[in-house]
C-alpha cells in the first residue's frame, strides 16, 4: 500500500514520534542526548518552528511542533540526519539510526495541546524509567518551571498564558496539571482520522481546505462515549436509555436503536460493543446498521447536537 503524502502547509500543528530502528537505542549516554537538542536548536534557529514540547527516550523521541514557512518534513529530515551522521561516527556504525519514516500527526492545537504536552512528559513514567517527572532531565517539563531553558528552545509562553499573565501563578496552574497527566489514556492521542489528524470533523475539513489534498474523512474513534451518543439521541427524540434496552418494539425505539447503533459505529464501536450496551442479540444490531442512508439527516442531526456539547 502506496504511503500517504504527509499533511504540511504554514502554522500546521504536529505531534511527531520518531523510533529508532528496530527498536534500537540511539541515546546511550547524557553527550548523545545533548547532541540531538543542540542539532534541534540549530534547525529551531535555522527555520523558526515552534516547539511546545519534547521528550528524549532511550530508543525513542517525541515532539510538539508548530511549523512556520518550513516544511515538517526539510526540518526532520536535516535533524535525523545530522544526528546520524554523529551516532555512526562516534559508535563506528554505519547505516540507518531511525525507524523508516516518523510518525507525524497534525493536531487542533487549540483542543489538544495541554493534552498533548501531559502525554508527552509523561513518557517517563509510563516507561518507569523515572519516578516523577523532575527526574528525567531529557524532557521539556522543567523548562516551563524556572529559566532552565538556555538553549531557548521551547516556546513556553503561549502555553503558560493560558494559565495566567502572572509567570509565578501559571507556572503552579501549569505544574499541577502535568502532575495529573496519567489520567490522559494512549487512545486519546492517536484515535486519529485518516491516521493523520486528531481533532473533529470541523477541523478536518478547515485542515482539508489548507491542505488542498486527498483526506479520506470520517470520525476519530470513540471520540464520544456510549453514555454521550444515548444523552443526545435522548434530548432530540425523547427516548431513554431504558427503553430502548426494553423490549419495546414502538416506532420510536426501533429507529432510536437504530440511529444508536449508525452513530456508534461511525466513531469506532464494535458491533458486540453496541449489542452489549444494548443488551440486545449482535444480530439485532446488524439488523439496524443496514440501509444507514435511509436515516442519514437523522443521524446527522442527532451528530450535530454531540458536537455542540
Amino acid at each position: 500500500m502506496a504511503r500517504k503524502p504527509r499533511i504540511e502547509y504554514e502554522g500546521a500543528f504536529y505531534h511527531v514520534i520518531t523510533r529508532g530502528n528496530q527498536k534500537q537505542k540511539i541515546f546511550k549516554d547524557s553527550p548523545d542526548y545533548r547532541k540531538f537538542l543542540d542539532i534541534l536548536t540549530s534547525y529551531k534557529q535555522r527555520y523558526h518552528f515552534h516547539l511546545y514540547a519534547y521528550v528524549l527516550m532511550p530508543n525513542h523521541v517525541h515532539l510538539l511542533i508548530e511549523t512556520q514557512d518550513t516544511r515538517l518534513s526539510k526540518i526532520l529530515q536535516g535533524v535525523n540526519q545530522r544526528y546520524t551522521m554523529y551516532y555512526n561516527r562516534r559508535y563506528k556504525t554505519v547505516g540507518h539510526l531511525f525507524q523508516g519514516r516518523y510518525k507525524a500527526i497534525i493536531c487542533d492545537r487549540d483542543r489538544y495541546l495541554l493534552t498533548l504536552l501531559q502525554y508527552i512528559h509523561h513518557n517517563p513514567l509510563r516507561a518507569k524509567i523515572a519516578e516523577n517527572l523532575n527526574q528525567h532531565p531529557w524532557s521539556s517539563y522543567r523548562s516551563y518551571l524556572s529559566q532552565t531553558d538556555t538553549l531557548g528552545l521551547i516556546n513556553t509562553d503561549q502555553v503558560l498564558r493560558i494559565f495566567s499573565e502572572d509567570k509565578s501563578r501559571s507556572r503552579k496552574h501549569y505544574k499541577a496539571l502535568m502532575n495529573d497527566g496519567a489520567a490522559v489514556k494512549k487512545e486519546d492521542i492517536y484515535s486519529t482520522i485518516d491516521q493523520r489528524l486528531l481533532g473533529d470533523e470541523q477541523f478536518v475539513e478547515e485542515v482539508v481546505e489548507r491542505y488542498g489534498g486527498d483526506i479520506k474523512k470520517g470520525r476519530r474513534k470513540k471520540e464520544y462515549t456510549l453514555p454521550q451518543i444515548i444523552q443526545a439521541l435522548e434530548r432530540q427524540y425523547s427516548v431513554s436509555l431504558e427503553e430502548m434496552q426494553s423490549w419495546g418494539k414502538g416506532k420510536g425505539t426501533l429507529t432510536a436503536r437504530r440511529l444508536f447503533s449508525i452513530i456508534a459505529k461511525e466513531y469506532g464501536y464494535t458491533g458486540r460493543e453496541i449489542a452489549t450496551y444494548l443488551q440486545k442479540d449482535p444480530a439485532s444490531v446488524t439488523g439496524y446498521l443496514r440501509r444507514g442512508e435511509d436515516v442519514r439527516k437523522e443521524v446527522d442531526i442527532v451528530i450535530n447536537a454531540l458536537r455542540k456539547d
